[in-house]
């Protein structure tokens, strides 16, 4: 390993989530979206009328409704049937992404993007075979790189030194937990968990590394179909990483699906 790599930074968990809480003050209507959106207490029309506060972010969330994953292409004309067609979770996962940067890609590590959409889509495609919601879990698999770029915020050089020199998955969270005393999935994890998302999000994301955890199973094997387009590396057996829950034949028309669509999804969340 480089000698740039065996000493860990100072990196401290809650000044990065705190700088994070201070981008609030400066998009106060995504914050009130990440706060408000899964409240029992809020309808479609309300959260409608809060996102139409935000140009940006009430267009991305139009352009997403009308993409082909939700199979509602020109019909989506207002932004409460906007909210409606995606839901609320995918609202505040929007909303999420424009708090903590994640839409300017001049600030993410290489592929960030790809990766994530990659991750999605795999989620989403696969959820039903494990009894998951699928825009639940694209939620799930679009957020889980969050703690990559809060890695790479903090630490820019030395994080792009870390993933230039550890290829794998599983070496890569090793050598950030070496580094940093926490891996990203972890990080997003904390952080989810510190703006109230709901256990169902971060339950997955905390038990990654443990493969007998089923909650972690979906994740897991996301994880995988992501790795499998972005490397030519030796692929894990799926089999171990989702508990059995899933098969080898199943994947290759999965990364077909997510190697077909992740452009467009990427394009609708940056609303390109």
């Amino acid at each position: 390993m480089p000698p740039m790599l065996t000493a860990a930074p100072s990196f401290d968990v809650e000044k990065v989530l705190a700088s994070i809480d201070t981008m609030a003050a400066q998009k106060p209507v995504a914050a009130q979206i990440v706060s408000v959106a899964n409240s029992d207490d809020t309808s479609a029309r309300e959260l409608a009328q809060i996102l139409g506060s935000d140009v940006a972010l009430a267009g991305r969330v139009m352009k997403l409704a009308n993409s082909a994953y939700f199979g509602m292409r020109g019909r989506v004309t207002s932004l409460q049937f906007a909210v409606t067609v995606v839901g609320f979770t995918t609202v505040r996962t929007m909303a999420t992404v424009a708090l903590t940067d994640l839409d300017d890609e001049s600030r993410l590590p290489a592929n960030f993007w790809r990766v994530s959409t990659s991750v999605g889509l795999a989620a989403s495609t696969l959820a039903p075979r494990f009894g998951e919601r699928p825009q639940d879990a694209l939620c799930l698999g679009l957020l889980a790189p969050l703690g990559i770029a809060l890695l790479h915020h903090d630490d820019p050089e030395g994080y792009a030194a870390l993933t230039a020199t550890e290829r794998t998955t599983a070496a890569r969270r090793a050598a950030e937990v070496r580094r940093y005393g926490i891996h990203a999935l972890r990080l997003t994890a904390v952080a989810l968990e510190q703006w109230g998302f709901p256990r169902s999000m971060v339950a997955p994301l905390t038990g990654v590394d443990d493969l007998g955890a089923e909650e972690s199973a979906l994740l897991r094997g996301a994880l995988e179909v992501a790795a499998r387009l972005a490397t030519d590396d030796e692929p894990v057996p799926v089999e171990r990483l989702t508990c059995g829950l899933l098969r080898e034949d199943a994947l290759p028309p999965v990364i077909d699906k997510v190697r077909a669509e992740a452009e467009e999804l990427r394009l609708a969340m940056l609303g390109q």
